[in-house]
């Protein structure tokens, strides 16, 4: 992409250093945004799984009470919307559920609905614990962002909005 001054060089342009030299017919500009991207994910998710587990759940424990904290009062969801929503086997739900019940941060009760069903809510102990985890894991992150500015993140967000956008539509 762009030549950057030695001291600003990251491990992504070492790979990318290596390409041109063994295959300089390539054009490893995607391999530059999606390698940088790749590395992000996993240096914030290790740091935000950090923050998390100050508060005894991991990440994908996380995700399920945040899930069901997002969907609003009485904050109760299937566990069929919650797989989706997570992209989980129902197996690997049951896993979740059943290990965030067990800390008594959810229940799951009957649907009156449908006899087959059942229903997912926060217990009020669940609700205050998503409450406190969810700032800790957004703190981390704003503070990785810093880094940008306010103005250069928010141009950030919209290229990746785009980006991904056109992932999507592929």
């Amino acid at each position: 992409m762009s030549e950057r001054p030695e001291q600003r060089k990251d491990p992504v342009d070492a790979i990318i250093d290596q390409w041109a030299t063994v295959r300089p017919d390539l054009d490893t500009a995607a391999m530059e945004v999606f390698g940088r991207i790749n590395r992000l994910s996993h240096a914030i998710g290790e740091r935000v799984g950090k923050a998390y587990e100050q508060f005894g759940i991991a990440r994908g424990e996380f995700d399920v009470l945040a899930t069901l904290r997002r969907s609003g009062e009485p904050y109760t969801l299937s566990p069929r919307q919650l797989s989706a929503t997570l992209m989980l086997t129902t197996g690997g739900m049951t896993g979740r559920l059943d290990k965030l019940e067990r800390a008594g941060l959810l229940r799951r009760s009957p649907d009156p609905h449908d006899r087959r069903g059942l229903h997912v809510t926060l217990t009020s102990e669940g609700l205050k614990l998503v409450d406190e985890a969810v700032g800790a894991g957004l703190a981390v992150q704003t503070e990785a962002l810093s880094a940008l500015g306010a103005r250069r993140a928010g141009q950030l967000a919209d290229l990746l909005r785009d980006l991904l956008a056109g992932t999507d539509r592929a």
